[in-house]
């Protein structure tokens, strides 16, 4: 019986959609990591660097809120807590999702994955600075400005708006690949 639990496993883990769970969320952590080394070490906060004029510039920018700064305003005895927890429940919650896809649901289990691996990178920051390292700076000639953001941010967005078009697909066993 023992064997036979190991094989079982074995196919498990085999599938794609565990293989995703396991090297997609490790390559975003990592390459999220790896950017804000590079920023916190060649960068003073707010300094600047443009790259293309007058459109895109590496900016370190301390981020203690959420996307766009939301709640960056807040009392700490709020803000702190919430964006340690939040990233926690929505860790698990993914993963129980996750672990209801079928095979056939690689998309889905792509944009899981990103999401799962830009919301640790974003938790490993505030767990070690209380705020999360923001560098990729859009803009326009002084007139209009992106909020900064970083690669984890970058790969929740991509992973919920795969998210978001696959939810428009017809559900009627249409063949899609998702």
């Amino acid at each position: 019986m023992g064997s036979l639990a190991k094989l079982d496993l074995r196919k498990e883990l085999s599938r794609v959609k565990y293989r995703y769970l396991l090297a997609v969320p490790a390559l975003v952590i990592a390459v999220d990591q790896w950017t804000k080394h590079l920023v916190l070490q060649r960068f003073r906060l707010g300094e600047s660097l443009s790259l293309l004029p007058p459109i895109f510039s590496l900016t370190y920018i301390r981020n203690q809120g959420a996307a766009f700064g939301f709640l960056q305003g807040a009392p700490s005895v709020f803000r702190e807590p919430f964006f340690i927890i939040t990233p926690v429940v929505a860790f698990f919650v993914i993963l129980i999702v996750y672990f209801r896809l079928k095979d056939s649901q690689r998309w889905t289990a792509l944009a899981l994955s990103l999401i799962l691996g830009g919301a640790v990178g974003n938790l490993i920051d505030r767990i070690r600075f209380g705020y999360v390292v923001d560098f990729l700076d859009f803009h326009w000639k002084g007139v209009w400005h992106y909020p900064a953001f970083n690669v984890a941010d970058s790969c929740i967005v991509v992973g919920v708006g795969i998210v978001l078009l696959l939810s428009f697909r017809p559900e009627d066993g249409t063949p899609s690949g998702g």
